[in-house]
């Protein structure tokens, strides 16, 4: 396999054997869902819903109250398009006024595993972050000083 390239099945019209890539067909492929995901699950409000409702059931107010900064819209938006994906599950009661409910389904308790990762990462990083920041804001204060 080429440097540069990954081995990942064929996700979009392909015949499902594994194929040599670019990444950047993410962006590229015909009928390729992969970066539409990614952009959804990766983004500021998703990450946060996921996190959440990884803990428990919760309930539109419960979710609202608990992530700093999210507009009503942008959480019902948010929830839409997760429950759209399968990864939230929401279950509305008849009752007066009617109470729903949102939970991780199976599919999106899975993703959660991933973004702990990715937390996981961040948190045994950031310090080496947090110093390669520094050098570069100390390199771009030289170069702006000397132009």
């Amino acid at each position: 396999m080429g440097e540069g390239t990954l081995k990942s099945p064929s996700c979009c019209g392909g015949s499902g054997v594994e194929q040599d890539y670019d990444v950047l067909q993410w962006d590229t492929r015909e009928g390729c869902e992969v970066r539409q995901i990614l952009d959804r699950v990766a983004d500021k409000w998703s990450l946060l819903a996921i996190a959440h409702l990884e803990r428990r059931t919760l309930r539109f107010s419960e979710l609202r109250r608990l992530i700093d900064g999210i507009s009503q819209r942008m959480l019902t938006v948010t929830l839409r398009q997760l429950e759209r994906d399968g990864l939230v599950r929401r279950t509305v009661y008849p009752v007066v006024p009617p109470r729903v409910e949102y939970a991780l389904t199976p599919m999106g308790a899975t993703l959660h595993t991933t973004i702990q990762s990715l937390v996981d990462w961040t948190e045994g990083h950031q310090q080496e972050i947090a110093k390669a920041r520094a050098e570069y804001d100390s390199r771009q204060d030289v170069d702006a000083a000397v132009s």
